[in-house]
């Protein structure tokens, strides 16, 4: 952690800004229709498997992949200038879906079936009233905004060919819930603040695992989401200085055991509370972007838990790879520069930015009762590579990435063997029609 403070991070190619906070009103009048989309082409030299089959880690096999990890279509919609509806529809992957059902006839059983002809994900929809800057109310299906990556998940807004992937990795992503926010900004000048402060659905325990702590407990496997013991989350940005945004978020939620899929799974283990909490910095001028981010969190009774999830059902679609962390932690920082305006080229010089970034992450960073956390989920990461925008909403992008596995050095060799890959990809994210 205190490696990290004083670092600051390169994500973003637009300027930081806290737009859940702060609803986008302007722009259009009363319709507008857009979306995001990227392709990535992977060139890696390890194999599909870190955990079996050999001692020292991934086994060096080349192999390359192509990804069309998403593509999204949005919509806003004010009915009046103070009510907006807000909606977002993700197809991920071109993959079959399948959709789960608990056959209490048969004693609890999960029974798949397969539903749909591709994977379909509702990403946003919600209302917004707005009432004054200070305070304004949204319902319905949210961006939780623990994390940068979460609110800023578009393809323009971060420079690497993928998603940040120690906070994918940890966390939802992108991290989507059903419940209701009050959002608003104070202050000025010097002393500008927004903020957000949200009720919404709880994580499931039952999708807690070895190599992604609590990303696969988010609800959404069935067609109601259980609200027996709901989440509180809370997020505050400092806006004080242009092109700077120092924000800080917080998750906790009760007793996530009552947001199983079967109410009684984890009645054996008490109140099982958890904590995720997130602090990060984004800066952006005409010459340079940076940003900075810090997450980690704990779950009350890991060992516990692992111990219940081994035992679930192989039909249930849950990993059940144990142990789980009491603690896991993501970091990482990255800068990128204009090299058109360090340089002042001439107008029609292009638009690049080569960038660095380094990420720590570890879904085991910490673990409770005689558990022993595997050095194999420990990830310390180095990309370099650059990004070409020939338009402002898209963007065009290489790196080269190496993974020293089984170490928390910045520099220096992991335990295991390294894994590396080049990539190239395009994205792109924007309104095509407003009215």
């Amino acid at each position: 952690m205190k490696k990290l403070f004083g670092i600051l991070t390169l994500a973003s190619l637009f300027a930081a800004s806290a737009a859940a906070a702060e609803p986008d009103t302007l722009g259009y009048n009363t319709f507008r229709f857009g979306g995001y989309s990227e392709a990535v082409a992977n060139f890696k030299d390890y194999g599909i498997n870190r955990f079996y089959g050999n001692e020292e880690g991934n086994p060096k096999r080349n192999h390359n992949t192509v990804s069309l990890p998403r593509f999204v279509l949005a919509f806003d919609y004010k009915f009046t200038p103070k009510w907006i509806l807000s909606a977002e529809i993700e197809f991920e992957s071109g993959g079959t879906g399948t959709a789960y059902e608990l056959e209490n006839t048969e004693n609890g059983e999960y029974e798949t079936e397969v539903e749909k002809g591709g994977e379909v994900c509702l990403e946003q929809m919600h209302i917004t009233r707005l009432i004054v800057p200070a305070f304004n109310i949204r319902a319905g299906h949210l961006i939780v905004p623990v994390g940068l990556n979460n609110e800023h998940h578009e393809p323009v807004n971060f420079f690497g060919t993928s998603r940040p992937e120690g906070e994918s990795t940890i966390l939802p992503n992108t991290w989507h819930e059903t419940g209701i926010a009050f959002l608003g900004k104070f202050g000025r000048g010097y002393a500008s603040f927004d903020y957000e402060a949200m009720i919404v659905t709880g994580l499931n325990p039952n999708g807690f695992d070895r190599n992604n702590w609590v990303k696969n407990g988010k609800q959404g496997l069935f067609e109601e989401d259980n609200l027996t013991c709901p989440a509180y989350v809370a997020r505050l940005n400092y806006m004080g200085v242009p092109g700077l945004c120092v924000g800080a978020s917080v998750y906790y939620c009760a007793n996530v055991g009552k947001n199983s899929d079967k109410l009684i799974t984890y009645d054996d283990l008490g109140k099982l509370p958890m904590t995720i909490y997130s602090f990060d910095a984004q800066y952006n001028n005409r010459y340079m972007t940076a940003r900075a981010n810090y997450i980690s969190g704990n779950v009350e009774n890991a060992s516990g838990i692992g111990a219940v999830n081994r035992r679930l059902s192989n039909k249930s679609g849950y990993s059940r790879l144990v142990p789980i962390a009491k603690r896991a932690v993501a970091y990482s920082a990255e800068v990128g520069l204009n090299v058109k305006n360090i340089f002042r080229t001439h107008p029609k010089f292009p638009v690049i930015y080569p960038f660095a970034q380094y990420e720590y992450y570890n879904p085991q960073e910490k673990g409770d009762g005689n558990n022993v956390m595997d050095a194999r989920c420990q990830v310390s990461k180095w990309t370099a590579g650059i990004n070409w925008r020939p338009l402002p909403n898209l963007v065009v992008k290489a790196d080269y990435t190496t993974r020293q596995i089984g170490t928390h050095k910045m520099f220096g060799t992991g335990t295991y063997n390294s894994e590396n890959e080049f990539a190239i990809g395009i994205g792109y994210a924007g309104w095509f029609f407003k009215k």
